[in-house]
């Protein structure tokens, strides 16, 4: 998605064979210890980084930021939110 709204990004690799997602830096950042995450150092609305995980809710930040796939308009802004919901909690149990 990132890709999608243009924004400039860069890849962290994080070694899970050597336990690094339950580090205390990275649980600070994602205290699921689970990925994807992302910092923002250009927030919505200014200010400090932002730090964004489980991939439901970096969709509705990035697409709420870049005005891209989030619909402002409740009926609509909710459609979108009920399949973004959707993926993240049941698509893989669903194939």
């Amino acid at each position: 998605m990132l890709e999608e709204c243009n924004l400039p990004y860069t890849i962290k690799p994080v070694n899970i064979s050597r336990g690094d997602q339950l580090s205390s830096t990275f649980l600070k950042l994602s205290p699921n210890g689970r990925m994807p995450m992302i910092v923002d150092h250009e927030p919505i609305g200014g200010g400090g980084p932002i730090t964004i995980f489980e991939s439901g809710a970096i969709m509705m930040y990035l697409g709420e930021k870049t005005g891209k796939f989030w619909p402002q308009e409740p009926h609509l802004k909710y459609e979108v939110c009920q399949w973004v919901l959707w993926q993240a909690a049941n698509q893989v149990r669903n194939r």
